[in-house]
């Protein structure tokens, strides 16, 4: 693959270090409202806000800002080295330094801790913050106490868990823990991290940002919490987490607990070994209430780190929760960690969550993924806090320095722009600089005894790679960041702007990553949420809803009041099991008049496995058997309705139902059955499908349409990979982000809004694998810009720099007067619209 763009993009470069200042402070297009201090944002030491956020803006003194992070690994570099690294990160455009701080680095072989330089000059930590102030970036610090980085031991000392082994709890039927996952909130493993703590925060307190000046903007507190016990399915069942747990389940379910679990009544220790060893017929009860009880547990232990950080006067700046979960260039199981942490920063002011994901390339196959990365989090976040990406993947992904591997240039350009369409404030892109794993203090007898697991080298595929070298994405990362600076006073004040759908999201339908193994009952339920949960079957639903042009958001449907005018349309994909309370919200939701599109098989059970038909009854659906398309026999439905005329497609699965009333508008082809329907339910009105009907645009979007829901935005045919979205300031201006993620093909078009013309009804033409920001009545540099075809690359006081995008011609109307040196100038309503056919140029407004 190719390291530059298939489609030669010129970008203004606006400079170092005046790219950062620019960023810093924020180019401000956004109203004066918008600064001010958030109900549940964080003070700094004389009570006048440092670092908070509003309304989904992150506020440095009290101005919007876009922050633009480069992860840098001080610990895995010369100090002599530091300021090279710094130097490219500055060339990058890049506005703020991001790196781990890990304990294991900092606590030498006699187990003190050193933040000085005294036993080595790199572990002078202050040095390196100073230094990053010094150049005029802000600092992102990640102080763990886990930091993963292919670190050993994920960071914590070795000597940690020899010393204290009860911290280590074995696992489900008294199995080994491979992954030495540790209880959070064991008292010995709390008391050590206090003592790491009380050395290392200080430091990062001591150059936290104050008005006017870089400083520390940010800290997160550990990182990837409970990931390691997900992925090992290793719940920390100690003595200390069971007795909690236990307390837990009696305060939750009271007496009916023993309808719940037969252990109920018997002494604790029993108990404790009917949840180590549980039996079959209540393992599914039992995933569920324990993944629920961690989710608590885990708020606990941030609350504990945030205590002790603002104890040694770490105050004035927001605290961050990482959470984990792509894999295999998707994201399907990103939510679970949102499930897991959700509690850590919903509710707690000050705090607010990010995200990590490494998707590789983007493409329709998973577009969606990110896209939905963002929109779960936002659902479970309140009206204030931000997103943001605490882990954005930046290299080229030759992860193992093999050659295996090679990510296409233009996927970092799209995942940043769809990233920004949505509202992200932070983008922390990971790992900008690579390194090497210094030497343990005293040999371990590993392997290596190295303090990272990746060999001498780290961070391969890196921007900059270990020595030093500009590496294959070093370069459009750098175009594509000082794109983004150009824009980067507007987008620090917008938020997004969204159609009248919303896709629900079930947390609890994540609560599988402690399931009872080889549990048949818990078996069966992960076998059905897995495969339909979230995404919709096969991802169709979600991704006909952003390709056939809905600008959706999500809406936590377990938490969220499901009000008919807040939500008309609700899209939703399930399986078999859906909580009770669940359905009974959607079955007041319909009768009170909404419209929902449910997409998967029609729940019958609760959680726990137990029978629920609350909203099957409501539907007045009977679920029957499922079909598949094993042993050579080809399923296939056919369309009825307005769902017609359309050829039989071949499927995978559909769960076959009996409707009481309504219409049917799919069928199984060999037997008749339906799979899926429309139906009238009290003042609303539900289509429900049954089946894993593929990404047919227009089916899908005739099932909105009957639903009476139709986007707002809407563009002249053309092939699947383009869609748009828009962000919006408190003054009405806008941003439209058109992203074409198909490879090779220009898309051609122009775009309407509730029929409307948008652009004069000029053309515009987005390359393939790439994309633009483009404005719409924004006022900038002290004039409006009614609309361009361009995409601006700087504000300045009385001009706009802009630059081409696709090719040919470029057309920007203002309001009132301007002019541009070989531009054809011509009035129209009150605007002045100005053809340009130069690459860059700019508009002198006035």
């Amino acid at each position: 693959m190719t390291s530059q763009p298939s489609t030669p993009r010129r970008r203004t470069v606006l400079g170092g270090a005046g790219a950062v200042a620019a960023v810093a402070t924020g180019m401000n297009t956004a109203p004066a409202a918008a600064a001010a201090p958030a109900a549940g944002g964080v003070l700094g030491d004389k009570g006048t806000p440092s670092v908070t956020y509003r309304r989904k803006r992150l506020l440095i003194d009290g101005e919007p800002v876009l922050v633009l992070a480069g992860e840098i690994h001080y610990f895995r570099l010369k100090r002599s080295d530091w300021q090279s690294r710094l130097d490219l990160a500055k060339e990058a455009g890049l506005n703020t330094i991001a790196t781990y701080i890990p304990w294991m680095w900092h606590e030498t072989s006699g187990g003190s801790i050193d933040v000085t330089g005294r036993t080595r000059e790199e572990r002078d930590l202050g040095a390196f913050l100073d230094l990053c102030l010094d150049n005029g970036f802000h600092v992102i610090a990640r102080p763990g106490p886990f930091t993963m980085a292919e670190l050993k031991g994920e960071g914590i000392p070795a000597r940690v868990r020899e010393e204290h082994p009860e911290i280590v709890a074995k696992g489900w039927d008294g199995q080994k823990d491979t992954a030495q996952t540790v209880d959070y909130l064991a008292p010995a493993y709390l008391k050590e991290v206090r003592r790491w703590y009380d050395a290392v925060i200080p430091v990062i307190a001591k150059r936290k940002h104050r008005k006017g000046r870089p400083g520390v903007i940010a800290c997160q507190l550990d990182n990837e919490i409970g990931m390691l016990n997900w992925v090992s399915n290793h719940p920390s069942l100690s003595d200390g987490a069971l007795k909690d747990f236990n307390a837990w389940l009696d305060e939750t379910y009271g007496g009916k607990l023993s309808d719940r679990y037969p252990f109920a009544d018997a002494p604790a220790g029993e108990r404790d070994k009917a949840i180590r060893a549980p039996k079959d017929a209540y393992s599914p009860a039992l995933m569920h209430d324990l993944g629920k009880f961690m989710r608590g547990r885990f708020a606990r232990y941030v609350r504990a780190l945030r205590k002790s950080a603002e104890g040694n006067g770490l105050t004035g700046v927001p605290f961050l929760i990482n959470i984990h979960g792509t894999s295999d260039g998707g994201a399907r199981k990103f939510p679970i960690g949102i499930s897991q942490l959700m509690e850590t920063w919903s509710g707690e002011p000050g705090v607010f969550s990010g995200s990590d994901f490494y998707l590789g390339g983007l493409t329709v196959k998973n577009v969606t993924d990110l896209y939905l990365i963002n929109a779960f989090t936002e659902s479970v976040q309140d009206g204030d806090q931000p997103l943001s990406a605490l882990e954005f993947d930046a290299g080229h992904a030759d992860y193992g320095d093999n050659l295996d591997n090679q990510e296409d240039a233009e996927s970092g350009d799209l995942k940043t722009r769809l990233c920004l369409a949505q509202g992200v404030k932070m983008i922390n892109y990971y790992l900008f600089s690579g390194g090497f794993n210094p030497k343990l203090d005293k040999p371990a007898g590993d392997g290596n005894d190295r303090i990272g697991i990746t060999g001498e080298r780290h961070g391969f595929s890196a921007p900059v790679d270990p020595e030093g070298r500009k590496n294959l994405s070093y370069e459009p990362l750098k175009e594509t960041v000082h794109a983004v600076n150009g824009l980067a006073g507007a987008l620090a004040g917008m938020v997004p702007t969204y159609d009248d759908v919303a896709l629900g999201f079930v947390p609890d339908h994540y609560l599988t990553e402690y399931h009872p193994p080889e549990r048949e009952s818990a078996d069966a339920i992960l076998a059905d949420i897995e495969e339909i949960r979230g995404f919709g079957p096969r991802g169709a639903l979600s991704r006909a809803m952003l390709l056939g042009g809905f600008r959706y958001r999500a809406l936590d449907v377990q938490s969220a009041e499901l009000d008919p005018d807040r939500t008309p349309v609700l899209a939703l994909a399930t399986g078999e099991n859906l909580a009770t309370g669940v359905q009974r919200k959607l079955v007041r939701y319909l009768k009170a008049g909404g419209k929902l599109l449910l997409s998967g098989k029609l729940p019958v059970a609760d959680m726990a496995g137990r029978k629920s038909t609350e909203l099957a009854d409501a539907l007045g659906l009977k679920a029957g058997k499922t079909m598949t398309d094993a042993d050579r026999f080809w399923l296939s439905a056919t369309s009825h309705g307005w769902a017609a005329p359309r050829a039989e497609v071949r499927i995978a699965k559909a769960q076959l139902c009996t409707p009481s009333r309504g219409e049917t508008v799919l069928k199984e082809l060999s037997t008749g059955k339906g799979c899926g329907f429309d139906i009238p339910v009290g003042k609303g009105r539900a289509v429900v499908v049954t089946t894993d009907y593929r990404c047919d645009l227009d089916f899908w979007m005739s099932a909105l349409k009957a639903l009476g829901a139709s986007p707002t935005l809407t563009h002249s045919p053309t092939d699947p990979g383009l869609f748009l979205l828009t962000t919006r300031d408190a003054d009405g201006g806008r941003l439209l982000h058109a992203l074409n993620v198909t490879s090779g093909l220009d898309q051609v078009f122009t775009v309407s809004e509730k029929g409307r013309a948008l652009f004069g009804g000029e053309k515009l033409r987005i390359p393939g694998r790439s994309g633009a920001m483009l404005p719409l009545d924004l006022e900038a540099g002290g004039g409006r810009i009614a609309y361009a075809t361009a995409e601006i690359t700087g504000i300045r006081k009385g001009e706009v720099t802009f630059r081409a995008v696709g090719g040919g011609e470029s057309v920007v109307a203002v309001e009132g007067g301007a002019r541009c040196e070989g531009a054809k100038s011509s009035r129209e309503g009150g605007r002045t619209v100005l053809r340009v056919r130069r690459p860059e140029f700019t508009v002198r407004l006035g």
